[in-house]
This record gives structure tokens, sequence and C-alpha cells, in this order.
């Protein structure tokens, strides 16, 4: 029963940032799940929820195919780098969630911190696979794909519909391989406990709903502000601890 509450509180609460703002299920829910429970479990938590959101998130406007032409060298590194990574993954305890939370760390600093960054379309084709092959090691070792596959897709300054597309896309692949490397884990018993994963996807929904209700009754700004502050302090304190 506590963990059963936990997971709902903690999903329920990162689907109400996400319908918010649009963003931060995987952060919030991987850094808040990491203070109860070790990261390799909570990413397995993860698996349906995100995939859910980040399928809706490709498919809502369409030209999936144009997007996948355009980034195929962007998820093929992600593939690759979720197969042969370069930093210690989920399954090896501490130094995990270390990773973590240098990662939502450093997420929350370039949230507070970036305000114009540079153009880099012009060196995307050679970027691209390098920056998958990253994400791809990041996922593998943390459970999110944040770093540096968000600053990256947004210095090519697509529009706001194509980030949106193209964050749901590389994310979807990204989590693909998250759930192929938890299964294939021998402490997980060679399958992945879905039910719980779907009791997740409940919660996160339901916060979602009410995120959407209630972000056009607050200032997105400063709740942005307040989410980076709240990311920079959680990856600190796992830092730390």
């Amino acid at each position: 029963m506590t963990f059963l509450i936990i997971v709902m509180v903690v999903f329920a609460f990162a689907g109400m940032i996400k319908g918010m703002i649009g963003l931060g299920l995987p952060a919030v829910s991987m850094g808040l799940l990491t203070i109860a429970m070790s990261p390799f479990q909570a990413a397995s938590l993860l698996i349906v929820p995100s995939m859910v959101t980040n399928v809706w998130q490709l498919f809502a406007e369409g030209h999936v195919w144009s997007f996948i032409c355009r980034f195929w060298s962007l998820l093929l590194g992600v593939i690759l780098g979720s197969i042969w990574g370069f930093l210690p993954s989920l399954s090896q305890g501490q130094g995990s969630e270390i990773l973590l939370g240098s990662m939502l760390a450093l997420y929350g600093l370039y949230g507070l911190c970036a305000k114009k960054l540079p153009y880099l379309a012009a060196h995307e084709r050679w970027l691209s696979p390098i920056m998958g092959y990253i994400g791809g090691a990041v996922t593998i070792a943390t459970g999110v794909i944040i770093i540096p596959i968000v600053p990256y897709l947004q210095s090519l300054h697509l529009k706001r519909d194509e980030l949106v597309q193209a964050l749901g896309l590389t994310f979807t692949v990204s989590t693909i391989c998250l759930a192929i490397f938890l299964h294939d884990q021998p402490t997980t018993g060679g399958a992945l406990d879905y039910r719980w994963s779907s009791v997740a996807l409940v919660a996160a929904l339901i916060g979602m709903w009410f995120g959407k209700k209630v972000r056009y009754h607050l200032n997105e700004q400063k709740f942005r502000q307040l989410f980076f502050i709240g990311l920079l302090t959680l990856g600190s304190y796992m830092i730390v601890h």
C-alpha cells in the first residue's frame, strides 16, 4: 500500500507539471522516485507512462515520416548509445544515482540560465549522430534522455510544433531502448512488471488533466522558473546524498 501511494502521488505530480508546462514527466518522476527506491526500479515504472505520452506527442500533428527521414541519424545514435554506452548503467547502483542527480541539476541550470541558444542547424548532419549517441548512453545510465537532446533540438530553431514532435520521436525511441535494456537485465527476472507501470500511467494522466485545467490560471513563466529551481535542488540533493 505504501508503494502504491508513492507511485500514485509521484506520477500524479509529474503529470500535473507536464500538463502545466508541457515537459518534466520523466525528470520529475525519476528524481522523486529515487528518493524511495533504486533508479533501476524507478525507470521500470516510467516505461508505460513515458511511452504513451511520447507516442501521443509524436502523432498529434502528423507528418511523422518526414521527421524520421530528417532525424534518422539522431535516432540511430540513440540506439547505438544505448547498446554500447560509455557510462555506468542503471543496474550499477550508486553511480547511477549520482549521474541522474547531475543530469537533473544540469537541466535545472540550463532552464534557468539559457536565454538564447546558438543556431546549429548548419552542423546538423554531423552533430545529430553524436548527440544521439550521448543521449542513448545517458538514457541507459539515468533513465532520462534530457541532456543533451533537449538543448540540441532547441538549437536547431525548430517551430514550436516541430520541436514537440521531434522530442516525441526521440523520446519514444529512447524509451523503447530503455525498456529493452531493463527487460534483459537479470535483476528483473527476465520481465518487467508492467502492472505497476500501468498504475503509474493512470496517475500521470489524471495529473496531466488537472495540470491543463489550472495552467491558464497561473503565470507559466514563473512556474517554469520554480520547476527548474526544483530540479536543480533535487539533483543537488541526490548528488550530495
